[in-house]
């Protein structure tokens, strides 16, 4: 009896040991595509030609065609071309778990009025959202991504008329994720059009993100001519859209729900290695789909 134990204790120990060394190979990987990555502060001129990002303190840019790789390659969504850059905290990675980032996106869908913004029923909104959410899932899983559940409001959208913002949060469930996702969403309002900033990260990060706003929604400033101010009645578009339909999301549907999956599977190997050998081959799979995903992204 007393071999047996120790036989089974033996292998334990060589399962946990060989683990940990898996797990350190994995870190190794991850800390290399950390460094990999060029990071940039100070003031950014967007893509689009028509504002201007003052990188805020505590954090740093990364480019359009990084943040693409980022939210694509290693959080496992949807491409997206639309990505313009990604605000990320100067004390976290991508890859951290307990990392997170603004997602930066533009749409050009002209002037949003903001006559609706104090009469609008944000639960009645949030039913129609979900049931939203639901007939997407279908494509989803065709496309092979996870289900989306909403689960409901973190933040109830606001909207500052004086510096024409929008924002609100939005708690969601990824397949079976063990840990819920929270995007947090900003729409910074021009003459043309408006720019979304959508902060990615758990819901562990809730208030961490929520200290951050203020400083975020100033931080991009449209040029001349192109503020919501500067809107003109007898030449511009005004788009088919008011602050209902943009929290509602259906004009951004690919804007609207991002996941840090790189961070889960991450904690789903440390996990493993405390539960013993029962769960390596799980482990192994895992590990194996994702160092396939970094090995052709870094071939590209």
């Amino acid at each position: 009896m007393r071999t047996a134990t120790l036989t089974v204790l033996i292998a334990f120990f060589i399962s946990c040991t060989t683990y940990a060394q898996e797990i350190d190979s994995l870190q190794i990987k991850i800390n290399e595509i950390e460094q990999s990555l060029i990071y940039q502060t100070g003031v950014v001129e967007l893509e689009e030609g028509n504002a201007k990002l003052t990188v805020p303190d505590g954090f740093r840019y990364l480019d359009k065609q990084q943040s693409i790789y980022v939210t694509s390659e290693l959080w496992n969504n949807p491409v997206d071309s639309a990505v313009l850059g990604m605000l990320v905290p100067s004390n976290r990675g991508v890859l951290d778990d307990k990392g997170w980032a603004f997602v930066i996106t533009y749409a050009d869908i002209g002037y949003v009025k903001d006559d609706d913004a104090a009469d609008i029923n944000y639960d009645d909104l949030l039913k129609e959202m979900k049931e939203d959410v639901d007939a997407t899932n279908t494509e989803r899983v065709k496309l092979g991504f996870e289900k989306v559940n909403l689960i409901g409001w973190a933040a109830t959208p606001f909207y500052d008329k004086q510096l024409s913002t929008l924002h609100w949060a939005k708690e969601v469930k990824f397949g079976e994720s063990p840990s819920n996702t929270l995007n947090y969403n900003l729409r910074i309002l021009g003459r043309k059009g408006m720019y979304n900033l959508n902060a990615v990260a758990s819901m562990g990060e809730m208030s961490e993100v929520k200290t951050n706003i203020d400083k975020i929604i100033r931080c991009l400033e449209f040029n001349e001519g192109n503020k919501y101010t500067d809107f003109r009645v007898d030449t511009d578009n005004v788009a088919a859209w008011t602050i209902g339909g943009l929290v509602a999301g259906k004009v951004l549907a690919k804007v609207g729900f991002f996941a840090l999956i790189a961070k889960f599977w991450k904690l789903i190997a440390l996990a493993c290695v405390s539960m013993g050998a029962g769960l390596l081959k799980y482990f192994k799979r895992r590990k194996g789909e994702n160092e396939t995903q970094i090995t052709t992204t870094s071939t590209e």
